[in-house]
């Protein structure tokens, strides 16, 4: 055990990157880094959501797992018990307790499989309850503010002409359509995480499968399944992006389930980070970074 941005934690690393995950709350992976180098995650002590009737849901940052739709009295239900873990041939698997408000219990199961900065996260919800719960898997990351997100948009007709629409965007009421943080491009739209004040929020169905972070030269990509036969929460969403002053969220959702007592679902995200990267301007910059890491479509 040590201690990291506050919290009891385990360190797991393999030489290319380290993670910090927190054993006395959560389960949140709190810090992730390359040797020698920040952490990119955010770390937000003292931030909290209020949660009607349960007191504060306490961010702390990094990345956790919740379950849409979102919903304040459920989705900020505390975490703030000390998780279980279990040490793993290339990981761990960490469980939170179960919520007695709602039966649902989650939990994270994070693999190095092998030596380079490849992560593997599966996060699980268990309904330990006795009432059927409809939810979908909703993996957020938190990373600190100053780089731009890269949402990589579907450009493929959806019918042999091309006249009709082939993709939609959700947008969050309190998001400017004309807001300057936002640059919309034909393959790719650009977050740019510099906000003084106020927030944006803009949701997408991904089935290009990845989304990025790149933050001065070091670009974090997600990625995670898009099932074009499965109904998603958020208008179609099955990946968003949030961003305010204190951060920037990565967000992948799995699709929306009616998950029976004694029923699970898991949802699973692949990280990699990109040393030494130059941070993309434009759509055609951005595509010759992509075609040079091999990010494909559906990976």
């Amino acid at each position: 055990m040590t201690r990291f941005a506050g919290h009891d934690c385990l360190r797991l690393g393999n030489g290319s990157l380290t993670l910090w995950i927190t054993q006395s709350v959560g389960p949140r992976i709190i810090g992730l880094a390359l040797p020698g180098g920040e952490n990119l995650l955010a770390e937000l002590p003292g931030e909290t959501l209020e949660c009607p009737g349960r007191g504060s849901f306490s961010f702390y940052g990094g990345h956790r797992l919740w379950y849409a739709p979102e919903e304040p009295r459920r989705t900020y239900l505390p975490d703030d018990a000390p998780v279980s873990v279990t040490d793993l041939a290339d990981g761990v698997l960490v469980i939170q307790p179960m919520e007695e408000e709602t039966g649902i219990q989650k939990s994270l199961t994070i693999s190095l499989p092998s030596s380079d900065t490849r992560v593997v996260i599966d996060h699980k919800l268990d309904n330990l309850g006795r009432e059927m719960v409809e939810l979908a898997p909703w993996a957020i990351t938190q990373l600190r503010s100053r780089g731009v997100a890269i949402l990589p948009q579907a450009t493929a007709f959806a019918d042999e002409h091309g006249v009709v629409p082939n993709r939609h965007i959700a947008l969050w009421p309190y998001t400017p359509i004309n807001s300057p943080h936002i640059t919309w491009g034909d393959r790719y739209i650009f977050v740019e995480a510099t906000m003084e004040s106020g927030a944006l929020k803009v949701g997408f169905a991904n089935p290009i499968g990845w989304m990025g972070y790149a933050l001065r030269d070091i670009l974090f990509v997600k990625h995670a399944p898009f099932l074009p036969s499965a109904t998603y929460f958020d208008r179609g969403s099955s990946s968003e992006c949030y961003c305010d002053p204190r951060f920037l969220e990565l967000e992948t959702l799995g699709p929306r389930t009616a998950l029976s007592p004694g029923e699970s679902i898991t949802h699973r995200e692949i990280w990699m980070i990109y040393p030494e990267v130059t941070i993309p301007t434009d759509e055609a910059a951005m595509q010759r970074l992509v075609d040079q890491l091999g990010l494909t479509e559906g990976e």
